[in-house]
């Protein structure tokens, strides 16, 4: 099929334009990826993802330069990447959307297309900023909630606890559950849109289990979080 494709050598790459285009594309990155802690919304681990970030962008540069080279090389890249597998999935549909907007950087800088890739980015990151402040108004709402009843007694059931969470937040996702001797511990990611949504969470927990220990953590003051 591809006897009548007549391949010429690659073009020899500017080492100049190449270090040019990862350094662009690596302040852009690093700036998507402090975006991302900032301003994302995600329950999980926001820091550790946003450290891929960059390292996706960059590598994604880096083929791009090469291939665009070359049509064989191109072609190849096809064959190359056909046994690649994703063995992570990506739990969160933001998370997604900054990994695509990773790739873009890559790929507008690999194609050498600076002046836009700097516009659209900016654009793209100016409007989520707008979005999120909007929406937060200020308040930070990725919480650690631990939830520890001592005296653990058949009638304390873990879909009972999520029932009484569930009523009084915008989300809840839970992290861990453990059973010690007679205690009950669970540690939950909640989603509280005010003050007094967090105090009603509270409220509520308190009522229907009086002996039971409440905290809540924000998340982005843990280390390594």
């Amino acid at each position: 099929m591809l006897d009548g494709l007549q391949f010429s050598s690659p073009t020899e790459l500017s080492v100049g334009s190449v270090l040019l285009n990862l350094a662009c594309a690596g302040l852009l990155s690093f700036i998507l990826a402090w975006h991302f802690q900032t301003f994302g919304s995600s329950f999980s681990n926001r820091r550790k993802f946003a450290n891929v970030l960059p390292f996706i962008c960059l590598t994604t540069v880096l083929v791009i330069s090469v291939v665009k080279a070359s049509l064989a090389l191109s072609l190849g890249l096809v064959g190359a990447l056909s046994i690649v597998r994703f063995r992570t999935p990506v739990k969160e549909p933001e998370e997604l959307a900054y990994l695509f907007l990773s790739i873009a950087i890559g790929l507008g800088f690999g194609a050498e297309q600076r002046l836009v890739s700097f516009a659209a980015v900016g654009a793209i990151l100016l409007i989520l900023t707008v979005r999120s402040m909007i929406s937060r108004k200020g308040w930070r709402p990725n919480l650690y909630l631990n939830v520890d009843i001592p005296e653990h007694t058949s009638s304390v059931q873990l879909n009972d606890v999520l029932g009484v969470l569930q009523e009084h937040t915008s989300r809840v996702n839970l992290q861990r559950y453990d059973i010690q001797g007679q205690t009950f511990s669970g540690t939950f990611y909640v989603d509280c849109s005010s003050a007094k949504e967090l105090n009603d969470v509270q409220t509520a927990v308190m009522n229907s289990y009086p002996s039971a220990s409440v905290t809540f953590v924000d998340q982005a003051t843990i280390p390594g979080v």
